[in-house]
């Protein structure tokens, strides 16, 4: 398929009940507002290809940008590649999403999340920690540096409360991820999250939550989830 191609299959997909939902949790224009179950029948004809995925990211629409990160070919993705992606991402649900989905499968995740959480763009730090939660949910253990991810819970616990709103939400997320994906963090996440406390993250008015750290955590051990990986984070 080609970018056109796939640009008015999108369109003929969209929907006005579903762009308002998504213009309201932070998604931003232009987008037609379709479904991600239409984004995979899409996926499933083309199913990876590297140059296709950044043609489609490069028209900003956010409907083609979230399908980009369906069908990227993670490895292929280059550091500039990568860096192009994560300054286009303004809307939440590509910034907290597609990019850290896409970079996290990759060769570069940690390294540059490292870079992106320092940022001072709101849209590139939420960028930033929601790759370091992707990273340790699918990467083994002994691929992770522990010392460098107990100092990041460390860093939360000063700075999560003065953050930037969506900061404050992956930040969050980062602690969950932790303390779920990691048995080795377990006892740090529970801490950091048992002193930041609640997390207030403004939902603009929709019906979203932000979670509470400590029940996660104990939830996915109850449930016997505690250090299981995912195999992917796409969905």
């Amino acid at each position: 398929m080609t970018v056109q191609e796939i640009m008015t299959s999108l369109e003929s997909f969209g929907n006005d009940n579903i762009k308002k939902i998504l213009l309201k949790h932070g998604v931003k224009e232009p987008l037609f507002g379709v479904k991600v179950e239409h984004l995979k029948v899409i996926q499933k004809k083309i199913k990876k290809d590297y140059q296709l995925s950044k043609d489609l990211y490069a028209t900003k629409n956010a409907d083609a940008m979230y399908l980009a990160g369906l069908i990227a070919d993670d490895e292929k993705m280059t550091k500039e590649d990568l860096s192009a992606w994560v300054n286009m991402a303004v809307s939440n649900n590509i910034s907290e999403y597609t990019v850290p989905w896409v970079a996290a499968g990759g060769r570069y995740g940690f390294e540059l999340a490292m870079e992106w959480i320092d940022s001072k763009e709101e849209h590139i730090a939420a960028a930033g920690w929601a790759t370091l939660s992707g990273w340790i949910a699918v990467k083994p253990d002994n691929e992770l540096n522990i010392p460098v991810l107990k100092g990041l819970l460390a860093r939360i616990e000063k700075k999560i409360h003065p953050a930037k709103n969506r900061e404050r939400h992956t930040m969050n997320g980062f602690i969950i991820a932790a303390g779920i994906y990691v048995k080795e963090l377990t006892k740090e996440a529970l801490a950091t999250a048992a002193k930041t406390g609640t997390v207030t993250v403004d939902m603009n008015g929709t019906a979203c939550k932000v979670p509470d750290a400590v029940e996660y955590i104990k939830k996915a051990m109850d449930k016997e989830q505690h250090g299981k990986k995912k195999k992917t984070l796409k969905c």
